[in-house]
């Protein structure tokens, strides 16, 4: 079978999941084989919004070559994580027409990536997503612009962070949180855009009667955001289309414009995690992530800028197993992060230990099983456990794809002891499978305070005041 070249076993197995064949082993085996036969190159150019273009090189099999068949499976995988990392809507592809036709195919309505293929085609404004081949000459070049994000923090200023459990709530005086608090909600099992209004707007009031003034409002949230304006995002999903873009698209201005029309910025959860991390640090380089209702991420890199990537490795390939988690929620793809470190994850991995949950939102499962942690229960602790080794390998996937120095994990899935227990395991991963990385990299987790409430301090951060 071509994949099994893909399928490496791991120098450490989840207890709970011992058919996990972690992304990275499978990419460095494919490559090492790829080499000793003689390795071509083969490029891949993603265009996106405001003509920026990313390239990546890798080396396949050359075509014609008796195992050039498990080019196929290799790139398919790699497109798919570079396309949630950095977005596009048309792939240029050189170095195998073979490749580049396979991908074309998938990459289609009615095709197996068809989910993503749609996404994308959607959220860039596109008649269709686009993959065809060129020649090396024809590649688009590559154009990374970075941006400033946040760190603003004069003034009165709140922010808040929309999770899919719970909503988060700062305010900020001058840098100085003054109030912070949570209120759970379930924004995903709602259709009215009412509710979602209403629970915002409520998050918003109750920080602003610890002000004396609103300066500004800066929003973090999973979703993909332009101009302030919500695009896609899991929160909404059940929300009709047409109420979508009657009330949802500009829900954060109308917010904006019924507490004074002040400055406002909205960015997606996972960069405001990575700026989180930079604004603790004071440094930079720093990928953030945030495990929760799903799985966000965020990127500030070496000059302390964002990227403008979507980072959105909630859907990015993380497991190559045949027996590989399915996505049965959105993509219906094996495999993605979003199933692996999520809270859904820990109810999953709940069912394997053959810990019983109680009846409830996958939320509240979270927190019976971070109790039943808190007590010794040796289930509760093999779940993170798995957890654990899913980000130790998911670390040295992501950093063959990001420039990192530091990681900040925030996030439900982290608070309490499960946080303690999931970290030092991905270090034991780390330690074995790449012991010099393990003594370069530094992987935080912030104190409970930080880890609850931080994304809604740094969001704070967000907007820039007008001159007063």
């Amino acid at each position: 079978m071509a994949e099994s070249l893909l399928e490496q076993l791991p120098n450490v197995l989840p207890s709970l999941h011992p058919e996990f064949r972690p992304a990275v082993l499978g990419n460095r085996a494919f490559r090492a084989a790829a080499e000793g036969a003689g390795g071509t190159r083969l490029v891949l150019a993603l265009e996106r919004a405001a003509g920026k273009v990313s390239v990546f090189e890798t080396l396949i099999f050359p075509d014609g070559h008796p195992q050039a068949g498990w080019n196929l499976r290799y790139v398919e995988r790699l497109l798919k994580f570079l396309l949630w990392q950095k977005g596009a809507f048309k792939v240029s592809v050189a170095g195998s027409r073979v490749v580049a036709e396979h991908l074309a195919k998938q990459y289609v309505v009615g095709g197996a990536r068809a989910f993503d293929a749609e996404f994308f085609a959607k959220i860039y404004e596109q008649p269709r997503f686009v993959v065809e081949p060129v020649l090396f000459a024809d590649l688009p070049k590559e154009r990374e612009e970075g941006a400033a994000l946040g760190g603003h923090l004069d003034g009165c200023r709140i922010g808040f962070d929309a999770g899919g459990s719970d909503r988060k709530v700062a305010a900020v005086i001058d840098g100085k949180e003054v109030f912070s608090c949570e209120v759970v909600w379930e924004p995903k099992l709602h259709s009215d855009p009412q509710y979602h209004f209403d629970g915002i707007d409520d998050s918003i009031r109750r920080a602003a009667a610890h002000l004396p003034r609103i300066d500004a409002i800066g929003v973090s949230s999973a979703g993909i955001f332009l101009n302030n304006r919500t695009m896609i995002a899991s929160l909404f999903r059940r929300v009709p289309e047409a109420a979508f873009e009657a009330r949802i698209k500009e829900i954060y201005l109308d917010i904006a414009k019924k507490w004074g029309d002040v400055p406002l910025e909205v960015a997606n959860d996972g960069d405001v995690t990575a700026l989180a991390g930079a604004l603790e640090l004071h440094d930079h380089s720093v990928l953030g992530i945030a495990m929760g209702t799903s799985v966000a991420a965020g990127y500030v890199n070496a000059q302390g800028m964002v990227t403008g990537w979507l980072n959105e490795l909630a859907f990015a390939p993380l497991d190559y197993g045949a027996a590989a988690v399915v996505d049965q929620e959105w993509s219906g793809d094996r495999g993605t992060g979003v199933s692996y470190f999520s809270q859904d994850a820990v109810v999953r991995l709940a069912a394997r230990a053959g810990l019983e949950l109680p009846p409830g939102s996958p939320g509240s499962k979270l927190k019976f099983v971070q109790e039943r942690l808190s007590t010794g229960e040796p289930r509760a602790r093999q779940i993170f456990e798995s957890i654990g080794v899913y980000l130790g390998y998911g670390l040295l996937h992501y950093l063959e794809f990001y420039a990192v120095k530091h990681v900040l994990l925030l996030g439900r899935v982290t608070s309490g002891e499960g946080g303690s227990v999931l970290l030092n395991q991905a270090r034991e991963v780390l330690r074995l499978e790449a012991p010099e990385l393990s003594r370069s990299l530094t992987v935080h987790l912030p104190d409970e305070a930080t880890r609850r409430v931080g994304q809604s301090i740094a969001a704070a951060s967000l907007p820039r005041l007008n001159a007063r």
